[in-house]
């Protein structure tokens, strides 16, 4: 009989993962999308914060840096955001999983939870900015291509050339 994988335990993503969660970014993402320790803090601490951790046994193998936003207004990358208050959407603004991680669905597993909690506050619907090829990987969780409008095609310029622009519904 082949032994269980370890589950995958979704929690609120603290100060104490960051050094793990940095190194999970470096490891997903070029130099020009990989942000710092503050960025981090700062949508950690908005109060509409919906910034997860994926455990396996103790080993974080991913993250969602997910917040309250504003409707069709991709926050700056690299920025310390002000709340958004009230906020519109839920903005999602990096997942990213480790390989040890990879296979196990852990990217559906924190986008899930993140929508259970934004439905709870009363959100019903995301946005965010694919990068780096990734709008394949979204649109499998129900993400459509939106049109984007020059203020939003302005903001995803500093995302890299492959950025697009994605909403979906939150059911």
């Amino acid at each position: 009989m082949l032994p269980e994988e370890p589950a995958i335990a979704i929690e609120p993503l603290q100060r104490h993962h960051l050094p793990a969660a940095l190194a999970i970014q470096a490891q997903a993402y070029p130099p020009f999308l990989v942000e710092d320790e503050r960025v981090f803090l700062g949508r950690m601490g908005m109060t509409s914060s919906f910034c997860l951790a994926a455990m396996r046994e103790a080993t974080l193998v991913g993250y969602i840096l997910a917040h309250g936003w504003h409707h069709a207004s991709p926050p700056p990358l690299g920025a310390v955001l002000a709340e958004a208050e009230p906020p519109e959407i839920l903005f999602i603004h990096d997942l990213a999983v480790a390989p040890a991680g990879r296979g196990l669905k852990v990217g559906e597993a924190l986008v899930e939870r993140a929508f259970a909690m934004t439905t709870a506050a009363g959100l019903d619907r995301a946005e965010l900015v694919a990068v780096e090829g990734a709008a394949t990987y979204w649109r499998r969780l129900g993400f459509t291509e939106e049109t984007a409008t020059d203020a939003i095609r302005e903001a995803l310029r500093k995302y890299g050339a492959s950025a697009r622009w994605m909403t979906r519904a939150i059911a």
